[in-house]
């Protein structure tokens, strides 16, 4: 095969960002633990919504990019370690908390399930341009809230139609301008894999 087909190849449909990294255990090891420390770090870019048990966090984003760069199985594997050191005790969930009986906890869970969807829809090329993109971002929002916002009802009684209006819609704003930077960041991402390949 001549030098030239080689980068038309390695960035083809079926891989994700981070199979451009030479593959290794310890590639995979340091990808999935740097996922996790990279959610946790972006947890604590946090601000509280008055009236709301859950805050605007960076985490959902990171949870999202990281499923996205890492593909499915990686990407689970990031948010099941950082869901798990979270619980064991380490505060690194939004606003510097832990464990897993705050009301938020669902998110959490709503996260690892996205992260894997965002992932698996990545290693089809789902990452690879802005439309494409930005449908990856709104389904994986819509896991994180679809087990987030009935966990959020459940923690504290709240009727369903107040976990909507207390942990859904102050976020959407938020959500839209997270989608709007992967859509730019993660195309990019691609382009600048191919000009280097």
């Amino acid at each position: 095969m001549s030098t030239a087909a080689a980068p038309a190849r390695s960035l083809r449909p079926g891989i994700v960002l981070a199979d451009l990294i030479p593959a290794s255990r310890a590639r995979d090891i340091t990808l999935v633990v740097g996922g996790a420390a990279l959610t946790g770090l972006a947890a604590q870019l946090s601000v509280p919504v008055p009236g709301s048990p859950v805050p605007v966090s960076g985490q959902t984003f990171a949870a999202l990019l990281v499923g996205t760069a890492l593909g499915a199985r990686r990407g689970f594997l990031s948010l099941a370690l950082y869901a798990v050191v979270g619980m064991a005790g380490v505060p690194w969930f939004a606003q510097g908390t832990s464990g897993y009986g705050m009301p938020s906890f669902g998110y959490i869970l709503g996260m690892l399930l996205a992260a894997t969807v965002v992932g698996a829809l990545a290693r089809r090329g789902a990452d690879r341009s802005v439309l494409r993109t930005a449908g990856a971002m709104a389904l994986g929002s819509a896991l994180v809230y679809a087990v987030g916002v009935p966990y959020l009802a459940l923690a504290t009684g709240m009727t369903l139609g107040q976990a909507v209006s207390a942990g859904l819609v102050p976020f959407l704003i938020g959500d839209a301008l997270k989608a709007a930077l992967a859509m730019g960041a993660l195309p990019a991402a691609w382009k600048l894999a191919g000009r280097r390949g």
